[in-house]
């Protein structure tokens, strides 16, 4: 139903159909805080609302998670369990390789942790807002092998917000692999559907928060000076000529 190549398009029209809708209060300040104030993107306002609990198209949903469960193996439920427990820039080591590692590399890690807390603080509004029943809250036979909780909370999905807008700003990092950055945040979302704790539309309105959210921090002069630093920390431990 969903696949990491349906989520980036998926996302891609609604964020087209709607346009980027931003009400700007300006951002925070704090040298280690969001980049963003708290629902600077009102993604309660410019994501459409997740079909109902008994909505045919959560049914469907359903069914597809239960088909992805009957057919994921012991290394997909691993590798999900991996993203599921990080949530940073560095779980693109896996196209970078070993030298991409946050204990080595600290104004990318602190790049890395801001922009982690601008996910927090651009999801959090629309969470609360739409209070998703989270599937296997909804559907007790699920069998979930991540994390869970009890908070109805699904929609949009934190991690999946979280990985695309690492890949965003690590483009702009090593534009080099921009393909192979954001095949891997469109493999990072669909590990929620392997881990059984998401709905695939909860992955598209992620894509769409998580554009939305970058193309006003993309802006900002304190990114752009952390993402300077980062950029030239990273090219120089990567071997990478310097952009």
């Amino acid at each position: 139903m969903a696949n990491p190549a349906t989520i980036r398009m998926q996302g891609l029209f609604i964020l087209m159909g709607l346009g980027l809708v931003i009400f700007a209060d300006g951002p925070a300040r704090a040298e280690d805080a969001s980049y963003l104030a708290i629902d600077l993107v009102r993604g309660n306002e410019i994501l459409p609302a997740p079909p109902g609990p008994n909505n045919a198209i959560t049914l469907a949903e359903l069914a597809e998670l239960h088909r992805i469960e009957s057919i994921r193996t012991p290394t997909q439920i691993a590798n999900a369990q991996r993203d599921d427990a990080e949530e940073d820039m560095f779980i693109f080591e896996t196209i970078l390789g070993p030298k991409f590692r946050g204990d080595s590399l600290p104004l990318t890690k602190h790049l890395s942790d801001r922009v982690k807390k601008t996910e927090g603080a651009s999801s959090g509004a629309p969470k609360n807002a739409f209070a998703r029943v989270r599937p296997y809250n909804q559907d007790k036979s699920l069998k979930p092998v991540c994390k869970t909780k009890t908070k109805d909370d699904s929609y949009p999905s934190g991690h999946t917000t979280s990985g695309y807008l690492m890949a965003l700003t690590l483009i702009q990092i090593i534009p080099e692999k921009h393909d192979e950055i954001l095949a891997r945040a469109d493999d990072y979302a669909h590990n929620r559907l392997i881990c059984g704790v998401h709905y695939p539309s909860d992955l598209v309105a992620s894509r769409l928060l998580a554009y939305s959210a970058h193309a006003v921090i993309a802006t900002l002069p304190d990114y752009q000076k952390d993402l300077a630093a980062a950029r030239a920390e990273t090219r120089a431990a990567l071997g990478l000529p310097a952009v």
